[in-house]
């Protein structure tokens, strides 16, 4: 491994440390940091989605942002607004940035503000910049928007919009740890408490800078990926469109609108990621399987005999990686 891949690896193990037993959540981050994308986080309350961004954050030691969404929040509280102030007895307008203008954003409970203030981050997450009024403004280099939401079931929730779920990179489940991981998070807990939050027998992690990101960012695209990888990727979103074509006749009855083709894009580029954090210059099958429920699982719709049976995405995503053949 390089040393900007041993740094990435090193960050994951550390923020794991502080977050225990959800280590698919930590490299999911690590996965879009590396992409330059944004990660959706869905979970009940209290399964550390905040404790994971806030970690992630803390141990790059990059600018961070939190907006916490509620019913009342506007538009510029995310973005900033032009303030009106004299200077030498002369108005005139000048711009205050929001907390967007962070390079790790926050985004706590993104489903409970409705859709104008969700719209307010599209530009942000697909452009990198901001535009109030008549002037654009850059976002740093480094700029990745981590959001939580609640499961939608939930009562003071809105869904988000298609295009808005479509510009995060993944959705990533966050679920109850087991037994052994409860324990272990009591005792970080109670050792927190006394100030000892890391083990210290672990090697101090170094501040990983803004140009060591950027260069690993620069070494994906020469990730190579074969002819027989790629047309996997692409079945398996095709598949998404096209159900009808497999024998498991569930698939038809279960997917309403399939994914699109920013889907076989996210796909590409996670398996990359993927196979770069295991120190490969070449993508092999198990790193698209390994991504696929993240990268797919937000990305089509379910049909309303789907939702009426009970059916998941989760179970739509297995028995697409079960009928969609391999080379």
């Amino acid at each position: 491994m390089n040393p900007c891949q041993i740094a990435i690896n090193q960050l994951i193990d550390q923020t794991q440390q502080t977050v225990i037993g959800q280590r698919h959540v930590i490299k999911a981050l690590a996965i879009a940091l590396l992409t330059n994308s944004h990660v959706l986080l869905e979970g009940l309350p209290g399964t550390a989605k905040t404790r994971s961004v806030k970690s992630l954050a803390m141990l790059l030691n990059a600018p961070f942002g939190r907006i916490q969404f509620t019913p009342d929040l506007l538009p510029s509280d995310v973005t900033g607004t032009d303030v009106y102030q004299e200077v030498d007895g002369k108005p005139q307008l000048n711009f205050q940035p929001g907390p967007i203008f962070n390079s790790i954003v926050l985004a706590d409970e993104v489903n409970r503000a409705p859709a104008k203030v969700q719209a307010a981050l599209l530009e942000a997450m697909a452009e990198g910049t901001i535009t109030v009024g008549k002037q654009t403004h850059v976002l740093p280099d480094v700029f990745m928007v981590l959001a939580t939401q609640n499961p939608i079931e939930q009562e003071g929730t809105y869904p988000l919009p298609e295009a808005q779920m479509d510009r995060f990179i993944m959705k990533v489940t966050v679920d109850y740890p087991d037994e052994e991981a409860e324990k272990e998070i009591v005792r970080l807990v109670r050792m927190e408490e006394i100030g000892a939050s890391i083990d210290q027998s672990q090697p101090a992690l170094e501040n990983i800078a803004t140009e060591m990101i950027l260069e690993a960012r620069r070494e994906l695209p020469l990730v190579e990926v074969s002819d027989m990888v790629e047309s996997y990727i692409v079945a398996l979103v095709m598949a998404t469109r096209n159900p009808q074509r497999y024998s498991d006749v569930n698939l038809a009855q279960w997917i309403q609108i399939g994914s699109s083709p920013r889907a076989s894009i996210s796909l590409d580029k996670c398996a990359r990621a993927n196979a770069w954090l295991n120190g490969r210059n070449y993508v092999e099958i198990d790193d698209v399987r390994e991504v696929v429920p993240y990268v797919l699982g937000h990305r089509f719709t379910l049909s309303y005999d789907a939702l009426a049976d009970g059916v998941t995405h989760e179970k739509v995503i297995e028995t697409l990686l079960n009928v969609v053949e391999i080379g």
